[in-house]
């Protein structure tokens, strides 16, 4: 199977970029650097991008209906119109685990929006979701570190990952209601001294999961049923999350990092950090928009 190639978009040069999400109506890619507190926004136009910097780290985000996103944060769930001065605190539903912070999320179908923590030393942590409504609810406990969502074009499946479990999971989801339930393994990947891990996801139009795979210097397209059926190589071996993009859908715009490299490794891969970019024989799915809240 051949392997498609990507190139370079941004030389970001993120410690731990994160979470590039496609703004359908603004025709800008947003994503995140974990670990320095910052949020990107492209111009493609101008082959150029923008940066805001928080005083707490960002680790997933949601585009919200008319203006501003939806943010997991160091110190929970907040909103942000644009400005220092709109940073609005919402709820914090980890306050007693100070060493604990927001990683992954995504806004689902309902427009509703889901993120989870990251625990690697003692599996405490959990997958929240907040409600436009202001309602607040925990789905998951003991999860290692929370990573990739998505759904299926039918909205019936919804894909999650733990990354401390080598695993994404499949769920039969509710779209009325957002209740997941008959966790199965969709994909596991096996466990070694420098095992390749699955980071973020992305779901395409024909209901194909894309995996971005830290460690494992590629994004692989799975089919509903599990199989291989695509690998994309990238010259970065921490590679953290995808979406798709572009008019038509049909980009795949990929983050990476080099947080955790040596000296060596990072010097061996100068791209590191940056995003990378595929045009595809597929179109993916919309962002889903949180309405505001009630």
């Amino acid at each position: 199977m051949p392997s498609l190639q990507t190139e370079l978009l941004f030389d970001s040069r993120c410690r731990l970029g994160e979470g590039p999400l496609w703004h359908p109506t603004e025709h800008r890619l947003y994503w995140v650097d974990i670990e320095n507190n910052n949020l990107y926004k492209s111009n493609l136009a101008l082959n150029d991008y923008t940066k805001d910097s928080f005083p707490t780290p960002i680790g997933a985000f949601g585009f919200v209906k008319d203006d501003g996103l939806i943010l997991a944060t160091g110190e929970g769930f907040a909103t942000w119109n644009g400005s220092p001065k709109t940073y609005k605190a919402l709820w914090h539903p980890f306050s007693d685990q100070p060493d604990i912070r927001m990683n992954d999320g995504k806004v689902d179908p309902a427009g509703r929006f889901w993120a989870g923590t990251l625990d690697p030393a003692h599996s405490q942590a959990a997958l929240y979701r907040l409600d436009p409504d202001g309602s607040r609810h925990t789905l998951l406990r003991e999860i290692g570190i929370s990573n990739g969502l998505g759904w299926s074009p039918d909205r019936k499946t919804m894909y999650y990952t733990d990354s401390l479990r080598y695993t994404i999971y499949a769920f039969d989801y509710d779209l009325a209601t957002s209740e997941i339930h008959n966790q199965r393994p969709f994909i596991q990947l096996p466990k070694d001294d420098r095992a390749i891990v699955p980071d973020g996801l992305c779901v395409d139009a024909e209901g194909c999961v894309w995996s971005a795979q830290w460690n494992g210097w590629r994004v692989v397209r799975y089919s509903p049923a599990g199989e291989v059926l695509q690998t994309v190589s990238l010259p970065a071996q921490l590679v953290t999350s995808c979406c798709f993009g572009g008019p038509n859908l049909d980009q795949l715009f990929i983050t990476t990092a080099w947080t955790d490299l040596s000296p060596d490794e990072h010097e061996t891969q100068p791209l590191a950090g940056g995003v990378f970019t595929l045009k595809t024989t597929t179109q993916g799915q919309p962002a889903n928009f949180f309405t505001h809240l009630k």
